[in-house]
């Protein structure tokens, strides 16, 4: 009984592989795989410019908030506060949307893998593994397939580190710039960081806070996470057209 069992399953195992073969050459499956393909590369497109939508957003209140900071002597260094609160925000919008593309682009570099691989290599063999299997799974279910804290820092590590150093910088250029006395110690900064009934103490926290978060959070995704396209391909002198 056991030997007839073992025989069955081999025929059908045989049989999966032999459908899963032949379905590079079925013109209906490759129709309905090129359209979903399509649709699942449109969907990630959308996600991307959600992406650029609250990075344009972070540049843009930035960019204001430094303006009307030097603008003025009046206007308190404490403004760049507020410009960092806008910051921090629009970062975790965009990790939030971040993981919504990627959880969508890992179909799509699922189906390149997969799919368009064994069909540019004329290779039925290659159409093995259970991606399709994983990708119905994804389809009834779907899932993130980062955290929160991994999408955090990767936007944080491509863009928005830039606009912090440059926030930072330009609250230290503001307390140099239009401070009430002279600034030739480091006690005279130190009391240059007071604003109003707000003391120096606090506003320093908040400086070297900031600082400490953005730095520890990039260096720490840059460790535990890497990129899918690397810098220099192994034939890069070939794609010198």
């Amino acid at each position: 009984m056991s030997i007839y069992s073992a025989r069955v399953s081999n025929e059908n195992h045989g049989m999966a592989n032999d459908a899963v073969q032949a379905s590079l050459y079925d013109q209906g499956y490759v129709n309905a795989m090129s359209h979903f393909y399509r649709g699942e590369l449109g969907r990630i497109m959308v996600w991307r410019q959600r992406l650029d939508t609250t990075t344009n957003w972070a540049v843009t209140s930035s960019t204001a908030i430094i303006t009307i900071a030097f603008s003025n002597a009046g206007v308190p260094h404490l403004i760049f506060f507020f410009n960092l609160a806008i910051v921090w925000i629009m970062l975790w919008i965009e990790a939030r949307r971040y993981r919504f593309y990627d959880a969508f682009r890992a179909r799509v570099r699922m189906l390149e893998a997969h799919f368009l691989v064994p069909m540019v290599m004329e290779n039925r063999h290659l159409l093995q593994g259970e991606w399709k299997k994983l990708v119905c799974e994804d389809l009834i279910l779907p899932s993130f397939k980062i955290g929160k804290l991994e999408a955090v820092g990767r936007r944080l590590k491509r863009n928005y580190v830039f606009i912090f150093i440059l926030i930072m910088i330009a609250w230290v250029m503001k307390i140099f710039l239009h401070a009430t006395e002279p600034i030739d110690t480091v006690g005279a900064f130190y009391r240059a960081l007071r604003v109003g009934h707000i003391p120096s103490g606090l506003v320093a926290i908040i400086f070297v806070g900031t600082l400490v978060s953005v730095i520890g959070i990039a260096v720490y995704v840059g460790r535990k996470t890497s990129g899918e396209i690397s810098e220099f391909g192994s034939h890069r002198s070939l794609w010198r057209i």
